[in-house]
């Protein structure tokens, strides 16, 4: 004997479990892509991102340059993003012992991280115009060469 007589409701019951179950599994897959997307598009304009940035490419030149950046204590003093390029400031020092460097990077962005485009000098001109020029290293008409005392200068003994 079937029961379905019994129980008309049972099959639309049935029907509507599985439509709600369907369509939350399917709200569920749109919100799991939505935070994946946006976990993969992170916003990279923070110091952090550059730090890290800058340490792979001193890494990565660590046999031309000769230093071991794991043994340096790095900070990002400052860092201004401006679309998709970054300036930044970093103060490097000895793990161990005193002294330190600032050094100043500028940085693209490439994809969802930075890349290092090259140096700036600390002296640089903020304005743009690349610092005062370079005098060049040549003597005043009338002066000794190198090592040789001018005309008319006394003697200078070599004993101490």
């Amino acid at each position: 004997m079937r029961l379905g007589f019994c129980f008309p409701s049972r099959d639309r019951a049935r029907k509507w479990f599985l439509h709600s179950y369907n369509r939350s599994v399917k709200k569920l897959a749109l919100i799991t892509a939505a935070l994946l997307l946006a976990a993969c598009s992170r916003d990279i304009q923070n110091t952090d991102a550059v730090k890290q940035s800058v340490m792979d490419y001193l890494r990565t030149r660590q046999s031309q340059t000769g230093l071991n950046i794991d043994m340096m204590q790095v900070d990002v003093t400052s860092v201004s993003f401006q679309k998709d390029e970054a300036q930044a400031t970093l103060y490097f020092r000895p793990k161990t012992g005193e002294g330190g460097m600032q050094m100043n990077y500028t940085l693209e962005r490439k994809g969802g991280k930075w890349v290092v485009r090259g140096r700036t000098e600390n002296g640089a001109n903020p304005h743009g115009a690349g610092g005062l020029p370079q005098m060049p290293l040549t003597q005043p008409p009338g002066a000794a060469p190198p090592g040789q005392l001018p005309p008319g200068h006394p003697s200078v003994s070599s004993k101490q």
